[in-house]
């Protein structure tokens, strides 16, 4: 677990870097078809700047989206006291949890460190887990806080936000630019220049589909090491295989439909679809039920 932590440590700074390639390209290349240089670096400052807000506001912003609020121990009492029973056993801090209304069944786990960590669960999940399962579900969330995959999880949230900021700020300026020449080539008689508006399309549909595949490397064996840790916090894996199977029987898609957060939750909230399946956040549940049962000898 522990060269868990630190890979996922060194794997932030691998996957900031990553970002910063590709917001840094978005950007210049911004500045390139705008014919200012220094529009490019401003667009490039201001993505990078709202990405690093990101890393501090991420967490509420993702419990926003997502339609959370927060409970205490007198609101929601069966949630709360699993997650702090959870939180005692592993020595960590006692994390901000959330509830959400949504019938569809879900939970995730946010924010920078384990000091200013968030859980979430939707009022879907709390309908249908027992209190075994539940707890299986609760340690994985808190098996997110303790290896640190919050902080990658928050720093991918962030900054896929970003590239998604500069694509659409890129796309407008090359279709205005592709449209201005195209004007000043018609006043002289000349065509317009499509490959303004091409590059611009290109790097619209490329810079987000980049950020996807970052998104769901991720995130993938994310979850497989988060399954264990929770199996070895609870010390009974089945608790959360069975999770894992209602989760799979009764899932549907949360209400708010969020690309850039999918990431988080526990199974992926997103409609089915090819593409979704071709990028995918998560690992088929039907493969970490089985890695669960297969290693109960374990535990």
């Amino acid at each position: 677990m522990y060269s868990a932590i630190a890979r996922n440590k060194r794997n932030t700074v691998v996957i900031i870097l990553a970002f910063l390639l590709i917001v840094g390209a978005l950007g210049f290349l911004g500045g390139y078809l705008a014919g200012n240089v220094s529009v490019g670096v401003v667009v490039l400052l201001v993505a990078l700047g709202y990405a690093l807000l990101q890393y501090f506001l991420a967490g509420r912003q993702a419990t926003a989206i997502a339609g959370g609020i927060e409970i205490d121990r007198t609101t929601e009492p069966r949630l709360w006291r699993t997650v702090e029973n959870l939180a005692i056993t592993t020595g960590m801090p006692m994390p901000r949890v959330f509830v959400i209304d949504d019938p569809a069944p879900n939970a995730f786990a946010t924010g920078r460190d384990p000091d200013h960590a968030i859980v979430a669960a939707t009022t879907g999940l709390l309908a249908i887990m027992d209190d075994t399962e539940l707890q299986g579900v609760m340690a994985h969330e808190l098996g997110h806080v303790r290896n640190y995959d919050i902080r990658v999880s928050t720093m991918v949230f962030g900054l896929v936000v970003a590239v998604g900021f500069l694509a659409d700020v890129l796309l407008r300026i090359s279709v205005f630019s592709g449209l201005s020449g195209r004007g000043r080539n018609n006043d002289s008689g000349g065509g317009g220049n499509p490959v303004l508006i091409v590059a611009g399309l290109v790097a619209v549909l490329v810079a987000p589909l980049a950020a996807a595949v970052v998104q769901a490397a991720v995130s993938r064996q994310r979850e497989y090491l988060a399954d264990a840790t929770g199996a070895m916090t609870t010390r009974y894996p089945e608790g959360l295989a069975r999770a894992l199977e209602k989760l799979e029987a009764y899932g549907r898609p949360t209400r708010s439909q969020n690309s850039s957060m999918a990431h988080l939750w526990i199974a992926d909230p997103m409609r089915p679809g090819v593409m979704d399946r071709l990028f995918s956040t998560h690992p088929p549940l039907p493969d970490r039920v089985a890695r669960l049962r297969n290693s109960t000898d374990r535990f």
